[in-house]
């Protein structure tokens, strides 16, 4: 204990300064929008006439957001008629949850079989794991633009089924373009975390699984699967917030509209901010700021995403090692039977 704690002190001055440093560039912005957020916007004095510039608003903007409250020229609180910014936000909502989970889980699939190819021993898997990355280093400016060339009225896609769906103004078809947009982008992302953790399975275990005479699906279900679970799982994580603030793809590929039937909650920050109200704009970003939190704090409390790796390394461990020891028991005991065999034999 006295070894760590004198471990510590010596660290923590080499640390500090990037501790100050992260705290200034992170903690700053996020301190300076929550306070924004409980600030008016700049708007009409229903008592004077004048445009006035705010001042304190308590839970105004996010009651807003929340449950459409808007402020009536004559100073009354009433419901947001249609048009308002706010209108849209629980729309954008499902919007964003649909899009998190449909693409998540899709490129979770494609992104174990893409690992499980890569991680194969084969002539020309280097070219293989280049050409599969190359999706996630296209821009996604580049790759939404691609994308909108495909799903045109005239695309490739209606070309080749015969069909002339609407897939930029349509719902669900625009939904749909999206998310193959981005699981076309993202899943190799997905398979290189999931490689990751596939190169730190121990050969031998598989050696053994063959040894009891285990079946591929019987490898996968019993040995993969458990061993590659916490660098999956940190994968999920790491995909799942970045799809929670998905802003790009959509507004690029179908319509920077709030109403539009890909909006997200992003868009609406960006749409109030245009429209001049910083401080209901601050509102919406704590929001999904809070939101993002609350599904990290679900993900590594209670599904298992571990960041740190060491809970699951130590969970693993054991089962693996045991594993490897009863096999090389098992061998030492063959060998002695042989050898002691030989011997009476020989006798």
């Amino acid at each position: 204990m006295a070894t760590r704690a004198r471990q510590i002190r010596r660290a923590a001055p080499l640390i500090a300064p990037a501790l100050i440093v992260l705290a200034i560039v992170i903690g700053y912005p996020i301190l300076r929008a929550v306070w924004l957020s409980f600030e008016a916007n700049r708007g009409l004095d229903p008592s004077t006439g004048l445009f006035v510039q705010g001042g304190f608003a308590g839970l105004d903007n996010y009651l807003y957001w929340l449950t459409n409250r808007c402020m009536s020229p004559s100073g009354a609180v009433t419901t947001c008629p249609p048009g308002v910014l706010a209108t849209d936000f629980w729309p954008a909502v499902r919007i964003t949850l649909f899009f998190t989970v449909a693409t998540v889980t899709l490129e979770t699939v494609l992104g174990m079989i893409m690992a499980l190819i890569m991680n194969g021993n084969y002539r020309g898997r280097s070219l293989v794991r280049a050409a599969v990355l190359i999706p996630w280093a296209i821009p996604t400016a580049v790759t939404a633009k691609l994308w909108q060339f495909i799903f045109a009225p005239q695309g490739i896609v209606n070309s080749m089924l015969g069909t002339d769906i609407a897939w930029t103004t349509d719902p669900w078809a625009a939904r749909f373009a999206v998310i193959m947009a981005d699981v076309w982008k993202t899943a190799p992302f997905m398979a290189l975390l999931i490689l990751a953790g596939l190169q730190m399975i121990p050969k031998e275990v598989y050696e053994a699984a063959r040894v009891d005479g285990a079946s591929r699906w019987q490898q996968f279900i019993r040995i993969t699967l458990p061993l590659v679970r916490p660098a999956l799982m940190v994968a999920v994580l790491f995909r799942t917030l970045d799809a929670l603030r998905m802003y790009d793809l959509p507004v690029i590929m179908i319509s920077s509209s709030s109403n539009s039937p890909t909006a997200v909650i992003s868009q609406l920050v960006v749409e109030d901010m245009r429209q001049g109200n910083f401080n209901s704009a601050s509102a919406l970003s704590t929001l999904i700021f809070l939101l993002i939190f609350a599904v990290a704090f679900i993900m590594i409390r209670f599904m298992g995403a571990d960041i740190s790796g060491q809970r699951d390394t130590e969970k693993r461990e054991i089962p693996v090692i045991g594993l490897i020891r009863r096999r090389l028991r098992k061998a030492e005991e063959t060998t002695s039977d042989k050898v002691a065999a030989g011997k009476e034999t020989f006798v």
